[in-house]
């Protein structure tokens, strides 16, 4: 009777630690089942990072008037998620321009442990993967945004967004759209008419301010 009860908690422990290994497996098994019903064509506008992204969902095709743009954002994910699943969100399409938002959650989820300069250094080993495969597309990264409910982490997410857009400006075809100040009021606080009660997720206002800011990168040929 004991040999069993060990059995089983060490299968549970199995079990959970496998889940804590790869938190977002159930997220990359929809992506994978969809696109065996719905296989994604080529020269896609690809859509990669946290729930920025993912609460965009399929509003952001109607936003852009642009059926060609793939999401493949999954919430609460930081850069070394992207990295970790690059062959299952990225690799497994043909993208002709990649937009990516991540970075908040590096900071967020371990805050104070992790800097601005190490996201900046995950962002870095993601852009070398992504040019590993594709050379020559244009990879176009939003800047962290300022939030309500992050507020006091506003310094090491400044910095992040400066060490990426400076390590941008010396990148083939790599773009840095800054939305920092634009959701900002006019004391340079988040602007709480631009966000969901959460105080961290942005309201379609919010949201119409991305859209201005990235039409030229997902629409431009």
């Amino acid at each position: 009777m004991k040999k069993l009860i060990l059995l089983v908690f060490s299968l549970i422990l199995f079990v959970q630690c496998k889940i804590q290994e790869n938190p977002f497996s159930e997220d990359i098994k929809k992506f994978q089942n969809y696109d065996k019903d719905n296989a994604p064509q080529k020269d896609i506008v690809l859509f990669i990072g946290s729930s920025t992204f993912t609460l965009w969902g399929e509003n952001i095709k109607k936003d852009f008037s642009n059926d060609a743009i793939l999401n493949r954002a999954f919430g609460a994910s930081s850069l070394l998620d992207l990295i970790h699943y690059k062959e299952e969100i990225l690799f497994a399409y043909q993208p002709k321009k990649i937009i990516i938002y991540c970075g908040e959650n590096d900071i967020a989820n371990v805050y104070p442990k992790v800097k601005g300069e190490e996201v900046a250094k995950r962002f870095k080993k993601l852009f070398q993967n992504i040019r590993s495969q594709f050379p020559d597309i244009p990879v176009v990264y939003l800047s962290i945004k300022p939030s309500i409910a992050r507020w006091e982490m506003r310094g090491e997410m400044m910095i992040a967004n400066q060490f990426i857009e400076e390590y941008l400006k010396t990148q083939h075809k790599g773009y840095f759209v800054n939305i920092w100040n634009l959701l900002l009021d006019q004391y340079g606080n988040p602007n709480r008419s631009l966000y969901l009660e959460d105080e961290l997720h942005l309201n379609m206002m919010g949201y119409k301010i991305l859209t201005d800011q990235l039409e030229q990168y997902v629409n431009n040929e």
